[in-house]
């Protein structure tokens, strides 16, 4: 795929490559990019990418479908410095066979020259060659805004982004309807003694039976199945707003290969989970994944508690649980973010009863090609 004007061209990248390859450096020029437009959204790097993670993606597509392509300024091939902008086009490749996700985005000195318009055009276009009908899209936001004339308010009732951000009016203008808005949270490291003992006092209504058992990196054997039970409930029993998303399927086999392909990029998992004694099943989990460019920031992961054993703080039980195997194992890390969707009111009490305070917002955005 090639696209030409008199000062950028569009190139779509091998969909495997290593940094071997002749075209190594466009995948490198890729994730500077990223990590630019990210530091440019939320004033940090954080939420940063390595060239080692987006490698990986492109050397293991057993579950996803990964298409590149990448806006070039003039120059000499072989140097990163010339990708000014991108689009990431992620298709899943067992169920939601109908959709795909999106991440476009350009360099803040490049806008307003046409260049986001046309990666999203050839975005959308290998979407419907590959046979979707939607996409996924998010746009970052490192505040949320009063409710008011400016803000544009999600259909589910509850969360707001700023309706003048360049990146929603230009969403707006490619067709692209808002369906949801996710709360990006904040904790500071160390939590306030005086919360945790308060907060362990109140979880104590899960009684005996139930038990925390933990691990780092690897699932243990006697619950991998029971774990990639877990994350298929995760894809479906929280909040999804107006997204048409179906139910991801997990087994002991995709646990694995997603364990095998964080490791070998330099990332670790550190997950607590809660079993129901009575019938040896696991009723919740937590997951913390820790990246390979900081040793002060972790993402959360996902947190869960299936339907048929909420109600009794296991959701609270878990979390806590995480911060203790945290402060056991990663002592250096000092913020951990988290996103929930603004209607899901219990997680957010959770977090906010923690120590967790709101820190900007992400909307999902949903178009029909």
């Amino acid at each position: 795929m090639d696209g030409t004007t008199t000062t950028w061209t569009l190139r779509e990248l091998p969909l495997v490559v290593t940094p071997e390859d002749a075209d190594g450096w466009l995948l490198v020029g890729l994730v500077r990019a990223r990590n630019a437009v990210i530091r440019a959204e939320w004033g940090h790097d954080d939420f940063a990418s390595t060239e080692r993670e987006a490698f990986s993606d492109l050397q293991h597509q057993q579950y996803w479908r990964r298409r590149r392509v990448v806006a070039l300024a003039d120059g000499v091939d072989g140097d990163p410095d010339r990708v000014v902008g991108y689009a990431r086009l992620d298709l899943p490749l067992r169920e939601n066979l109908h959709t795909g996700y999106a991440d476009i985005g350009v360099l803040p000195g490049h806008r307003g020259r046409g260049i986001g318009t046309a990666l999203h055009a050839a975005a959308t276009a290998l979407a419907r060659g590959d046979g979707r009908t939607k996409l996924v899209a998010e746009t970052d936001h490192a505040v949320e805004p009063p409710g008011g004339a400016g803000a544009l308010s999600a259909p589910t009732g509850s969360g707001r982004i700023p309706a003048d951000d360049p990146s929603v009016r230009w969403a707006q203008a490619q067709g692209w309807v808002l369906e949801q808005v996710v709360r990006h949270s904040r904790l500071h490291l160390p939590v306030d003694p005086d919360v945790l003992a308060r907060e362990r006092a109140a979880h104590e209504r899960a009684g005996a039976d139930y038990r925390v058992v933990q691990w780092q990196d690897s699932c243990p054997e006697e619950w991998v199945d029971q774990f990639a039970l877990l994350n298929t409930r995760m894809s479906t029993d929280v909040p999804l707003g107006g997204l048409d998303l179906e139910e991801d399927s997990w087994d002991a086999e995709r646990i694995r290969t997603t364990e095998a392909q964080m490791l070998a990029r330099g990332e670790h998992l550190l997950t607590s989970a809660v079993e129901h004694v009575p019938t040896g099943t696991l009723a919740a989990f937590s997951s913390f994944q820790v990246p390979s460019h900081s040793d002060e920031f972790v993402w959360q992961g996902d947190t869960l508690v299936i339907k048929e054993h909420r109600g009794r703080r296991l959701g609270m039980l878990v979390k806590i649980a995480q911060l203790d195997l945290l402060a056991r194992t990663l002592p250096s890390v000092r913020r951990i973010s988290t996103w929930n969707a603004e209607e899901n009111s219990w997680m957010l009490a959770i977090n906010v009863a923690l120590g967790f305070r709101p820190a900007g917002c992400v909307g999902e955005w949903q178009a029909e090609l």
